[in-house]
């Protein structure tokens, strides 16, 4: 992304959002508004629109709790003269799916609105609700008109998880694409707003070093790991009818996975990186039931400790149910069947009350010949990883090999590092500024498309099918604070490899 200075500003615009009183409004939307404001990169004509169901909340009461929300959940020092400016234009509108009127009536409160604020009819429509709300609430805008683009535009922006299974997924966006064209729909993944997602195409595609050896020929091997710290915590009852393996992977981790793996696009657009995207996806092998068993490890955490917090067993979580067999940790080893990836596994990790909270993405390139150290004291050389990390901090690291000093020819793996922080000097972000800024522009490089989403559960449909059949049998206990199951190390060590270790 650009910087700021020149950047345009959107066009006047309504920001209409359903589940204003929510927690993700709350901690992350109105404060990437706050930041976009504070950065000059919101529209002059612009007003912010909660939608409420009826009783719920005044427009006094949302904008008062909107405010607290962002001095709870701020990024940055709070200018009152930047908050005063933004929450002056913020209104409550009542509105219900199980009331279709309400939306009628609403629809003559926005026209109303939009005439009084300059805003020309722009609108963006943001789900932040439960995923079974997407639809309803669709329908009901669809149906009132509030969707069409009669020399206006209107988009649809909706968070994840987008469906829970394939079959799913196809329904929602075959209902979706009903109602609207696909370039007004946004799927929204926090994901891509992180500065060192969006590198890596910069990396790989912009320098000359890298596309040559990005390829089956010089990578052994690629690993993406999302690991985080807390348990399920509150969110028992979503998260035993969800699980890690559809809460992470066919989202954040297949996001993290198609850009590291996709063919150059034609051209730095929307549509021609949507579709590589896509294609490297569609082209992950489908395994049958008893290869996918073979292929994953599935763990669920008991009771221990992360550092000083207790976290208690899972079985014991409030809304779990006790002898539940959803999955609290994954691990997939899978290919991508096309020219560029073919013999090159790529292993994928994720799950709750691991021993840290990182985000990275491992590269490991096939190891040098060793042959010309023959009767040195080398006998093992340091392995090569390129690491693109977000968490715990968003930067590069190349781990290499060099000649410790000295008259002996002895060799060592040494490390060089480019963390963010250290070369610009960027104003701490929610990561949601630059998606909610680009679906104000209209560029939706950053969002899936339908073909995209298909994809994704498509690859790990044979994962939810053979878990599910297996029911119990499989599932692997481990200690709050660890790296996960043991048997996720096997399923690297059986290939003669290894989890990078990390720090």
């Amino acid at each position: 992304m650009a910087d700021a200075h020149v950047q345009k500003k959107p066009d006047p615009c309504s920001f209409i959002i359903f589940g204003a009183s929510g927690d993700l409004t709350h901690r992350l939307v109105i404060p990437a508004l706050y930041n976009l404001a504070a950065s000059n990169l919101l529209p002059e004509k612009f007003c912010v629109v909660g939608i409420a169901r009826k009783g719920v909340m005044s427009g006094v009461e949302m904008s008062d709790s909107l405010k607290k929300g962002l001095r709870e959940f701020a990024t940055r020092p709070i200018d009152e003269a930047i908050v005063n400016r933004l929450f002056e234009c913020v209104t409550s509108i009542e509105a219900d799916p199980a009331d279709p009127a309400s939306f009628d009536a609403m629809k003559e409160r926005l026209d109303k609105l939009e005439t009084a604020r300059g805003t020309g009819g722009n609108r963006l429509f943001y789900l932040a609700t439960p995923p079974s709300a997407f639809l309803p609430i669709s329908e009901q805008l669809g149906r009132t008109g509030m969707l069409q683009e009669n020399g206006t535009w209107r988009r649809l922006v909706v968070e994840k998880p987008f469906g829970t299974d394939l079959a799913s997924a196809k329904a929602l966006n075959a209902a979706l694409l009903k109602l609207v064209e696909e370039h007004q729909i946004y799927r929204i993944d926090h994901y891509l707003g992180k500065e060192t997602v969006q590198n890596i195409l910069v990396l790989r595609f912009a320098n000359g070093m890298f596309e040559p050896i990005w390829n089956r020929n010089h990578i052994d091997h690629i690993q993406i790991t999302v690991d985080e710290k807390l348990g399920v915590g509150h969110r028992g009852s979503f998260y035993d009818a969800t699980g890690a393996l559809r809460d992470m992977v066919p989202n954040h981790l297949f996001q993290l996975l198609s850009l590291v793996a996709m063919e150059p696009p034609a051209r730095f657009d929307a549509h021609a990186v949507r579709s590589e995207k896509g294609e490297v996806l569609s082209a992950i092998q489908l395994q049958g039931e008893e290869e996918a068993l073979n292929n994953s490890v599935r763990g669920q955490y008991c009771a221990g400790k992360v550092g000083d917090i207790e976290i208690e067993d899972y079985l014991k979580t409030a809304d779990v149910k006790p002898d539940s067999t959803t999955e609290t940790y994954a691990a997939l080893k899978l290919t991508i069947d096309n020219w560029r990836w073919a013999g090159v596994p790529f292993y994928l990790r994720t799950g709750k009350a691991l021993a840290t909270k990182r985000t990275e993405i491992a590269i490991k390139f096939k190891q040098a010949p060793i042959g010309m150290f023959r009767g040195t004291s080398v006998d093992r050389l340091s392995q090569n990883f390129l690491i693109i990390s977000t968490e715990p901090t968003e930067g590069i690291e190349l781990q290499f090999n060099t000649k410790v000093p000295g008259p002996a020819i002895d060799i060592d793996g040494v490390e060089m590092k480019f963390r963010y922080k250290d070369y610009f000097k960027a104003e701490p972000s929610t990561g949601y500024e630059t998606l909610i800024y680009d679906c104000m522009i209209g560029d939706n490089i950053l969002f899936q498309r339908a073909d995209g989403v298909e994809a994704g559960w498509q690859a790990v449909q044979p994962f939810f099918d053979a878990w599910k059949n297996a029911g119990g049998r499989g599932l692997q206990p481990y200690k709050p604070g660890s790296e996960g199951p043991e048997a996720a190390n096997a399923l690297l060590t059986r290939d003669g490899r290894t989890w990078r270790k990390f720090g």
